[in-house]
C-alpha cells in the first residue's frame, strides 16, 4: 500500500513539474496543459498571459509575450516569433491544479556570419535564456572546451566543423550546434606560356631537317581547307537566292504593268477561242399543212 502511495506522489510531482522546452529565436512553441472544465489561466512568471473562465469574459495580459500568444485547443498556449524575453517559467492553472513549464531560448552565432576566411578574426557567441545555471561553454570540433564566448584571432582550416554550445538545466545537459565553414587561400593557377600565332601569309620557320606538320601545311591564310569550302558554298547559296529574288521581282512588276494597262483600256482584251465543230447544219423540216378533215355524213332519215 505504501508503495502505491509513493508511486502516486512521485507521479503527481512529475506532472506538476511539467516539461523543459528548448527553442531558438523566431520559432514557435506550444505549451500543453490539462483539460479544463471551468477555469484556465496562464502566467509567465508573475505576468498574466490570459485568464479564461468557463463563464464570463476572457482577459489577456499586456506584456510582449502575451501579445504573441494565443490559446491553442482551449487550454494550451501557443507563442509565435519567440524572443529571448519569452524564456522562463510558465504556469498553467486548470480547475485549481497548477502545472509548471520551462522555456529555454538558445541562440548561437558567429561574427562575422557566413563563411570565414583563413587568417581573419572571428568570435562565437552562445546565449541561453531561462536556465538556472551560468555554466555555458563551447566544444570545438577537436573536442577542446572553450568559454561561452570564443575569440579566434587567426582563423585556420582546423577551426572548420561543428561547434557545440553545451549548457545544463536542473542537472540535465543540453547542447546547440553551430557549423563553421572556413575558406582557404586560393591556389595560384599555373602560368602557361602563350603559344605564338603565325601572322597571316607567313609560314612558320622550322629548323633544318624538320619537316612541317600536316596541320601547318593545311593552313591557308590562317584557316583550314574545310573553312574555305564552307565559305564558298555559303557564298554560292547567297548568290542564287539574290538572283531568284531579282527574277521574281521583275516578273511581279511585269504582271502589274499589264494589269494596269488592261484596267486603263490601253490593251484590248483578246477574245477567247472556243472549239467549233464542222458538222453540217441540219435541214429545216418542211411544214406540213393541216389535214383536211373528212366531212361528216348527214344524218340518215328514217322511212315511215
Amino acid at each position: 500500500m505504501k508503495t502505491i502511495v509513493c508511486f502516486g506522489i512521485v507521479l503527481c510531482s512529475l506532472c506538476a513539474a511539467g516539461e523543459v522546452l528548448v527553442r531558438k529565436p523566431g520559432e514557435k512553441v506550444v505549451l500543453q496543459c490539462g483539460i479544463a472544465s471551468s477555469h484556465v489561466e496562464w502566467l509567465h512568471g508573475t505576468d498574466m498571459i490570459f485568464n479564461k473562465p468557463k463563464k464570463g469574459f476572457r482577459r489577456k495580459g499586456n506584456s510582449g509575450t502575451a501579445s504573441r500568444s494565443k490559446d491553442y485547443r482551449n487550454t494550451n498556449l501557443q507563442i509565435s516569433g519567440l524572443k529571448e524575453e519569452d524564456a522562463g517559467k510558465f504556469t498553467c492553472t486548470v480547475d485549481g491544479k497548477s502545472q509548471e513549464h520551462t522555456l529555454l531560448v538558445v541562440s548561437v552565432s558567429a561574427d562575422p556570419p557566413g563563411e570565414l576566411q583563413v587568417g581573419a578574426e572571428a568570435s562565437l557567441q552562445c546565449g541561453v535564456r531561462g536556465h538556472d545555471s551560468a555554466a555555458q561553454q563551447w566544444k570545438s570540433p577537436n573536442g577542446q572546451k572553450h568559454p561561452k564566448t570564443v575569440r579566434i584571432e587567426s582563423v585556420s582550416l582546423s577551426d572548420a566543423g561543428t561547434w557545440e554550445c553545451v549548457y545544463s538545466h536542473e542537472g540535465v545537459e543540453y547542447n546547440e550546434s553551430l557549423v563553421i565553414k572556413v575558406k582557404g587561400p586560393e591556389a595560384a593557377a599555373p602560368t602557361q606560356k602563350p603559344e605564338s600565332t603565325p601572322i597571316h601569309g607567313s609560314v612558320p620557320h622550322n629548323p633544318p631537317g624538320v619537316s612541317q606538320s600536316p596541320s601547318v601545311t593545311s593552313l591557308l591564310l590562317g584557316l583550314r581547307w574545310w573553312v574555305w569550302v564552307a565559305v564558298g558554298v555559303g557564298s554560292l547559296v547567297v548568290f542564287l537566292l539574290v538572283v531568284l529574288v531579282i527574277v521574281l521581282c521583275k516578273r511581279i512588276k511585269r504582271r502589274k504593268r499589264r494589269y494596269l494597262k488592261i484596267k486603263m483600256g490601253r490593251l484590248p482584251l483578246q477574245p477567247k477561242q472556243y472549239c467549233q465543230c464542222e458538222w453540217p447544219a441540219a435541214a429545216e423540216k418542211t411544214r406540213q399543212g393541216r389535214r383536211r378533215e373528212k366531212p361528216k355524213a348527214p344524218p340518215s332519215r328514217s322511212r315511215c
